[in-house]
């Protein structure tokens, strides 16, 4: 049962000491850190090994605790190094790991059996039973998608795993982990930590002119963190491992306030950083206009007059700890200082005192010495004191004897503080075997398109058309992208299953779990991102038949996918580039009936908008086109993605599919199969 008493967890970014030392000293229980690879914010000023360790002793310290991002894609040649960092994570005394590839996630929980594993929110987690999943595969908390109300969110909490939600910070256009923009346009992944924030370029929905109807403000959540400690979040979020230390203390004190019952300072923290202002709308559940916004000069401008104090505030080194003190002064023996914190008393041995010649040494000449602790994380509560009449110690010796306790100390509580972490090896072990395609699937989007489809081995037809068009063995029923009312899917997927549907397409890690309990036979969908041979296995253990792997790969890369189960490739389509909760163009007319079914960037380049009334898919200028390479493809199977396509077009282009000629003669593009993403 969710304990609504307790206060969640503040979990505060970091990109640097600096930050480190903003957020811990204005008040984050937690941090989160990249290392210097496998972090989705590559781009950051990443932690080396030895300021890993260096920040987590600085965090252990003061009772914080650290958790390091490792939440990108993994490849198949770079799993060893993946886990090596991993290892020297767990003895550097990282308390947890933040993990996107399913693959990587299943290697971890055998080496690292007592490692914490935070799921991403680059997974795609958004409903119940995708909870229940992650605490299947071991992970022991869910960092919840950002584009759910609290009504949704306090749904995830009573699954009994701990949910980590978003409070403040930048919001992505896409759904996390469901966005290829950047690597489409560019070669540079988010799924792999290197986004170019292309949804922050002008982007418009109307004709003829500049917008940015990608960009959205930031979250700014703080007015509900009562509400969301109510309903039992284990852990608010603050974004920005690549904003200035300034930052970091601005919202961790504003956030830090609220949980506290005291009135936030956002006007503060809307000056260090925002765009256009602040948004709360998925977290009340509202979408539209007022959630998007982009950087204005105002904006850049107003930072400068909060800067300097924000720097002060987080100056100064913080208290942490009390301590007791006990002092003994004998005659001719070592004076002797222990120090006690909780459990934990350290000592350390001074001068022998000799006859005072003056006036002898007192308690309160001693309080005085041990109460300088001004650059250390302790307060002096009690002290204690048994000192032989007639003696002189030295203010030095007691001074030497305070640093010594002191430092004793902290290394005693740092290391109490480090997490108990056992180790196993992991076999990383994977035979790809070298297959030709032999099967041919097919998706479409509308039922007008279903007849002329009839030429490929297996349809994939939307959830909608199931009823429509009749069931049939080779039909799979694709499950929607981004679920608003769990509930009501599975419903709909009992009254499929009902009228002879057996296959459906898990587009999301909820489905295999819904799937396997409801008897379907499971295919897995490119949102999943499967991206190494250790994820094709995981998703076979999670009952998968087969997969599609993800499009970012190159066809080398993809070809190491294939052993445990059928991995296919998409060869022909209008690739997602973006699953959105928010439809860019309708916040931009206001009105569904005024669609323009597009958006234009800078460079005049069109990107097509589907929309099925909860959430829009953002396809990519060009269409992807390997009809004609399938020679140079190692996969079980292929796949044709149409969209808007007449019949006649899908007639001619499953012949030329057939045939290994080219369907598009001009206006395609090879997607990512050779160029591949950094």
């Amino acid at each position: 049962m969710k304990n609504v008493l307790k206060k969640p967890e503040l979990l505060a970014p970091a990109g640097s000491m600096e930050s480190i030392y903003a957020a811990v000293r204005c008040g984050a229980d937690a941090v989160y850190v990249g290392g210097e690879k496998f972090s989705a914010r590559a781009n950051a000023v990443n932690f080396s090994d030895s300021e890993l360790e260096q920040a987590v002793n600085y965090c252990h310290l003061h009772g914080v605790k650290v958790y390091r991002a490792m939440n990108t894609l993994v490849l198949a040649e770079e799993m060893g190094e993946f886990m090596s960092a991993a290892k020297r994570s767990a003895e550097i005394g990282v308390d947890g790991l933040i993990v996107q590839d399913i693959g990587a996630a299943r290697l971890l929980r055998e080496m690292l059996p007592d490692m914490k594993l935070n799921a991403s929110t680059q997974m795609t987690i958004h409903t119940p039973e995708g909870a229940k999943l992650a605490e299947q595969m071991g992970f022991s908390r869910v960092v919840a998608a950002r584009e759910l109300s609290i009504e949704q969110l306090e749904k995830l909490t009573e699954t009994g795993i701990e949910i980590e939600a978003f409070i403040h910070g930048s919001l992505c256009m896409s759904v996390s982990g469901q966005c290829s923009m950047s690597a489409m346009i560019g070669s540079r992944s988010a799924n792999r930590g290197m986004c170019a924030q292309a949804c922050r370029l002008p982007f418009s929905a109307v004709s003829g002119a500049e917008r940015y109807d990608l960009s959205l403000k930031d979250l700014c959540g703080i007015p509900h963190i009562k509400r969301l400690s109510e309903i039992g979040i284990a852990s608010l979020k603050i974004e920005g491992r690549m904003k200035r230390a300034e930052y970091v203390a601005a919202a961790v004190t504003a956030c830090r306030a609220a949980l506290d019952g005291k009135v936030p300072d956002l006007e503060t923290l809307r000056a260090v950083f925002s765009r256009s202002g602040f948004t709360d709308g998925y977290l009340t559940g509202k979408t539209g206009g007022e959630m998007f916004g982009y950087r204005r000069k105002e904006d850049v401008v107003s930072a400068e007059a909060v800067l300097p104090a924000l720097r002060e505030s987080y100056r100064k080194e913080t208290k942490a700890a009390e301590a007791d003190f006990a002092v003994y002064i004998k005659s001719g023996e070592p004076s002797r200082l222990e120090m006690s914190c909780g459990e934990i008393t350290v000592t350390a041995a001074g001068a022998v005192p000799e006859a005072a010649k003056n006036r002898p040494v007192d308690k309160e000449y001693v309080s005085r010495q041990l109460d300088k602790l001004g650059d250390t994380v302790y307060t002096a509560r009690n002290i204690y004191a048994e000192i032989d009449d007639g003696l002189m110690l030295p203010a030095s010796a007691i001074n030497a004897m305070r640093r010594e306790v002191c430092e004793k100390m902290d290394a005693a509580r740092i290391s109490a503080a480090k997490p108990v972490q056992r180790y196993c090896e992991a076999k990383l072990e994977y035979k790809a075997e070298k297959r030709r395609p032999e099967k041919l699937r097919v998706r479409i989007s509308e039922a007008e398109q279903f007849e002329a489809a009839a030429g490929a081995d297996e349809i994939i037809i939307p959830l909608k058309l199931c009823g429509k068009i009749d069931a049939a063995e080779n039909i799979i029923a694709a499950l929607p992208r981004f679920t608003v009312d769990e509930e009501k899917l599975i419903s709909r997927m009992k009254e499929i299953k009902a009228l002879g549907f057996e296959r459906i397409l898990c587009t999301n890690l909820a489905h295999a779990k819904i799937g396997c309990k409801l008897g379907f036979k499971l295919h897995g969908g490119f949102g999943l991102n499967i991206a190494n041979p250790y994820s094709v296995r995981t998703a076979a253990m999670l009952g998968l038949e087969d997969v599609t792997a993800s499009f970012e790969g190159k066809l080398g890369q993809i070809g190491k996918l294939c052993g445990d189960i059928p991995v296919g490739v998409i060869v022909y389509g209008r690739l997602p580039v973006m699953l959105t909760r928010n439809c860019p163009i309708k916040q931009a007319v206001g009105d569904c009936k005024k669609c323009t079914g597009f958006l234009t960037d800078r460079t005049g380049r069109k990107f097509p908008v589907k929309c099925d009334g909860t959430s829009s898919e953002i396809f990519n200028s060009d269409l992807l086109m390997m009809t004609d390479r399938l020679d140079e493809i190692c996969a079980d199977f292929i796949e044709l993605d149409f969209t808007d396509e007449t019949a006649a077009e899908i007639r001619r282009i499953i012949s030329c599919c057939r045939d290994g000629r080219k369907a598009l003669d001009s206006g395609y593009t090879r997607g990512l199969y050779y160029r591949g993403v950094e």
